[in-house]
């Protein structure tokens, strides 16, 4: 049951998170330190925040069986494998391209339900969702007429969406035994160590940076995470789960005006083109979603 308001209005709550995630492409791109570092810095820092309030839920750590460790680890690999692939697609492609490829999130969740969970879809749902597939190719073809890195970046966008989509779909079956704050720590830890193992294992080293970059490190595990993702996790004690998901929408957004603003990049007319197909598909698939929660609700309420 959803609480009656929050303590500030949901509509000013959300824009603060989509604001600071819109940042999450701007310190990644001021950065000059490896992608793997960045990653392993901002969750590690973002568990040390969460630390502190993590005591109540202790007791739940017991009660966790071998099989609950091994799909938490599994989405700790999954969630560092998106971090590498998405923080590294930065270096090569826009931020606009980027974020407007990581939107499809959904799109590959529903994917991976269906293949991995068979679960049906909607034929709205599935014509919503080529909509936003055509999108990311008018952008990959886009980037193609300014460099072959940039088409490069696209790809390792793909791949962190399809990564971060796998890491989703664990946490949908894991987090129904279990808190999702708990969740969310042994993840993030999880994921921390993977990167430190994979650094060790590259010979990239973990504290030759200037002060700059442990700045940036810093700001990467609060803007982004806490005043983000963080804020939108507490909104659902609020709000739907689909209007948070919304805000999917906002991020591509918000990162190509900071985009523009702090880093001059700017979008030919094949990337517009496939960044308004990507967001009118995203739209679509968004809508047929709600719908169906609704119609759920009524049927559900009929039946009591």
């Amino acid at each position: 049951m959803k609480r009656s308001t929050p303590p500030l209005p949901v509509p000013f709550l959300m824009i603060i998170g989509i604001v600071a995630i819109s940042f999450s492409s701007i310190f990644i791109k001021w950065s000059a330190a490896p992608a793997s570092v960045q990653g392993m810095y901002r969750l590690l820092f973002t568990s040390i925040l969460m630390l502190p309030f993590a005591r109540p839920y202790s007791g739940a750590v017991f009660a966790l069986r071998r099989k609950d460790w091994i799909m938490l680890v599994s989405s700790g690999v999954m969630l560092a494998l998106h971090f590498l692939l998405w923080m590294g697609s930065l270096k090569y492609t826009s931020v606009a391209s980027s974020t407007m490829i990581m939107a499809l999130e959904p799109v590959f969740i529903m994917l991976g339900a269906y293949f991995l969970f068979k679960e049906k879809t909607a034929l709205s749902s599935i014509l919503a969702m080529s909509i936003a597939i055509a999108g990311v190719m008018f952008i990959g073809w886009g980037d193609v007429g300014i460099s072959a890195d940039n088409l490069k970046g696209d790809l390792l966008s793909v791949g962190g969406t399809a990564a971060v989509a796998v890491h989703m779909l664990i946490g949908q079956k894991v987090v129904v035994r279990m808190p999702s704050y708990l969740y969310s720590l042994i993840v993030f830890i999880s994921a921390a160590l993977v990167f430190a193992i994979y650094n060790v294992a590259m010979g990239i080293p973990f504290f030759a940076y200037p002060p700059r970059e442990w700045g940036i490190f810093l700001l990467l595990a609060v803007v982004p995470t806490v005043f983000g993702h963080i804020l939108f996790n507490w909104l659902l004690q609020y709000v739907s789960a689909t209007t948070v998901s919304m805000n999917i929408l906002g991020e591509p957004v918000g990162a190509s005006i900071l985009a523009y603003l702090l880093l001059g990049e700017q979008l030919t007319g094949l990337q517009w083109a496939g960044s308004l197909l990507v967001m009118g598909g995203l739209c679509a698939y968004l809508y047929s979603g709600h719908r169906k929660s609704k119609e759920l609700n009524v049927v559900l309420d009929n039946a009591s």
